[in-house]
């Protein structure tokens, strides 16, 4: 291993899941090199910036953030290198270099290689450098990226221009990372996709002469030592199979809860987003879910005001979340995103205070739905995750932490009837069955169960 010591890092990240778990990697490649991460940028040698395009928003952040390691370096740390990577960067970057001739170095997704070798330009990382490279986990859950890009192009998204194609990870790369951050304490894994059931359309042939899915990932992983769950992120309606929905209801580690975007209930809109589905077939894999796994649960994504929503359009939306009844909802107004197929093609023709009050109209509607799904939890217990704690303002510490249909859940240790000792405080990672006496549309709260024997 190469030594660099005391040199120390900072790495700063916008947007998704899958950039957090780029960061991680990074990070892990960085502390192989013997680099230390520190908390402040004005304190490193070398400060990343991991950014996100898919709002405005989030690239707005990121173009600030970039402006104050400019200051840094030029008030407080003139040696500090910067580095950019993420979704900002494309194939071409001189746009990018023109606006911040400051930064270093310039990578896109995926591509840790860039950064490293502009910080140990004459050094050999050596073939087996990033597929030995996992990262080092921060608590009891964690992202495991399974297959990168996306092949999809809806016409609002940037993603496949700058993460390119879909790329699967093999099962056993993927195996030995759960096997080592679950060495290192995990207990919940998220394997993570643009569109998480394309995983393995693009690998050979296993020995059953079939490519290897999401089914086959599960089955690989699911004796790992110390994993409690496994839950799996993003689908896409055209990419699920029966077989993977039977495998979630057949393996007792995967949690039963699907995040499937609808982005619109409409069918026009739907072929204007080039999401490559209808209604009725979108409906159609909701309930065969909810038929072959019962008690699972059902998130989605939302865009409200895409080029030439018009209000009856919005209202089919409306129509398919009540019928539907989803747990939880993201919903974002739509903003153009330069570089996709709606900037060249597509009007934005939906104004900003329209786009906001059918936004907040969505929210109520989603409001008033989990209130109604939360309240049936009142009363049962849950099994839940610990995943942190913290003191409230009544010096009480409350532990938080999130059951298998992923539903926030915060309590507070309850002192057992009968003094057992597996009754003490619960501890990080561990898994504790807690009853619930109050709930809300946005979390479920109560106290952990100690049941007095018959």
């Amino acid at each position: 291993m190469l030594e660099f010591s005391r040199m120390r890092y900072h790495i700063w990240t916008e947007g998704c899941q899958m950039n957090e778990a780029d960061s991680a990697k990074l990070a892990a490649g960085l502390a192989k090199l013997g680099w230390e991460p520190v908390k402040k940028p004005q304190d490193a040698d070398l400060a990343v910036v991991n950014t996100c395009v898919i709002r405005q928003k989030a690239e707005d952040r990121a173009a600030s953030f970039m402006g104050h390691l400019k200051k840094i370096r030029e008030t407080q740390n003139p040696d500090l290198k910067i580095a950019v990577m993420g979704c900002m960067v494309g194939p071409k970057t001189d746009k990018l270099r023109s606006r911040f001739p400051y930064v270093d170095v310039w990578a896109q997704p995926q591509n840790f290689e860039v950064v490293l070798r502009h910080i140990v330009p004459d050094s050999d990382l050596g073939g087996e450098f990033w597929p030995d490279t996992f990262p080092e986990p921060k608590g009891p859950t964690t992202f495991v990226p399974i297959i990168h890009g996306c092949n999809k192009f809806c016409t609002f998204c940037i993603v496949p221009y700058r993460r390119g194609r879909e790329k699967s990870r093999t099962i056993d790369d993927i195996a030995r990372e759960v096997q080592s951050v679950c060495a290192a304490g995990v207990r919940e894994v998220t394997l993570l996709g643009q569109t998480v059931e394309a995983y393995g359309k693009d690998l050979p042939t296993n020995g059953q002469g079939r490519k290897p899915d999401l089914a086959d990932l599960f089955e690989a992983i699911h004796e790992t030592p110390g994993l409690d769950r496994i839950r799996f992120l993003t689908s896409y309606p055209r990419d699920m199979t029966e077989r993977i929905i039977r495998s979630v209801a057949h393996f007792p580690k995967v949690c039963e809860h699907f995040n499937i975007p609808l982005q619109a209930g409409d069918n026009e809109t739907l072929g204007r987003m080039r999401r490559g589905y209808t209604i009725e077939e979108y409906l159609e894999w909701v309930y065969r879910i909810r038929e072959l796994v019962p008690d699972s649960s059902m998130s989605t994504d939302v865009i409200v005001g895409f080029c030439g929503e018009t209000e009856a359009q919005f209202q089919h939306t409306i129509d398919v979340l009540s019928e539907v009844r989803f747990d939880k909802v993201h919903v974002a107004a739509y903003s153009t995103r330069p570089g996709t197929i709606a900037w060249r093609r597509m009007e934005d023709d939906v104004p900003q205070d329209e786009k906001m009050r059918r936004l907040h109209a969505i929210e109520e509607i989603q409001e008033r739905i989990a209130t109604e799904i939360n309240a049936t939890f009142d009363g049962t217990v849950q099994q839940v995750l610990v995943e942190g704690a913290k003191t409230n303002a009544d010096d009480e510490i409350v532990y938080t932490g999130r059951n298998r249909a992923n539903k926030l859940v915060h309590f507070q240790a309850n002192a057992s009837p009968i003094g057992r000792a597996e009754d003490a405080a619960p501890e990080i990672g561990h898994l504790v069955d807690v009853q619930i006496s109050k709930t809300t549309p946005w979390s479920l709260q109560g106290e952990a169960y100690s049941p007095v024997p018959a």
